[in-house]
């Protein structure tokens, strides 16, 4: 027989190994010549223990299935026998292998190159400035006001009076309001702004308490400072 020369190949099993040999044979999977495959794939595990590699329980048990099925193909097979072909067990696995195999090669190589096309950009360090430095305008105090009613919105359940009638309004005058601010400075020199906001018992109290501290802001009555969490409200120095 022709030797057989082999390159160090890495398969992953010993369908693989079938597949191989009989891709190298250029033979019909559905018709293996059992004994040409059968001695190329015993030179291949002589070959693997000779380069000291360790040969894989399942490659002898491959090899020993193969011995099986040459010797009943060698044995005599009467004419009106309707003995099934000894290797259509081991030809069904194949198919079943090779086609899987086809599929997963498909799809991985897909997106490898997809994979090849893509460029990752390395994060940049973020530097973060230890003390705050920033000018805030009144827009900034309504989206502070605008998230303080979302969180209690979320937090707090609708009042019962919510549901009685469609049309109607609360009267929440923003003179009560600037009296009510005004009145807690007699007891603190800071007052901040979402505690002020937040003794609001409506909505409607919440945005006549806000603009309560716009008129006095725009009138140049109160000063109003951040502390990097929230808002310092103070009287302006006379």
């Amino acid at each position: 027989m022709e030797n057989v020369t082999f390159r160090l190949n890495i398969f992953e099993g010993p369908l693989d190994l079938l597949l191989h040999l009989i891709a190298k044979n250029k033979v019909d999977i559905r018709d293996v010549p059992i004994s040409d495959i059968l001695a190329q794939y015993m030179e291949y595990l002589s070959f693997m223990q000779e380069m000291n590699l360790e040969v894989a329980s399942e490659f002898i048990t491959m090899a020993a299935q193969l011995m099986y099925i040459k010797s009943k193909m060698l044995l005599p097979v009467e004419k009106d026998s309707e003995e099934e072909d000894p290797r259509a067990h081991l030809v069904e696995i194949l198919l079943d292998y090779q086609r899987f195999k086809e599929l997963s090669n498909g799809y991985f190589h897909e997106r490898a190159d997809l994979s090849r096309d893509l460029f990752i950009k390395e994060p940049e360090p973020i530097e973060r400035k230890k003390g705050y430095e920033g000018v805030h305008n009144t827009d900034q105090l309504l989206n502070a006001l605008l998230a303080l009613v979302a969180r209690s919105g979320r937090k707090l359940p609708p009042p019962i009076d919510s549901f009685t009638g469609i049309v109607g309004k609360e009267e929440a005058p923003v003179e009560k309001r600037v009296f009510e601010l005004l009145k807690l400075f007699e007891k603190q020199k800071q007052i901040r702004f979402l505690h002020f906001i937040s003794m609001s018992k409506s909505r409607s109290e919440m945005i006549a308490g806000f603009l309560a501290i716009l008129e006095l802001s725009k009138t140049h009555r109160i000063t109003i400072n951040d502390d990097n969490e929230d808002y310092l409200i103070e009287l302006s120095a006379e």
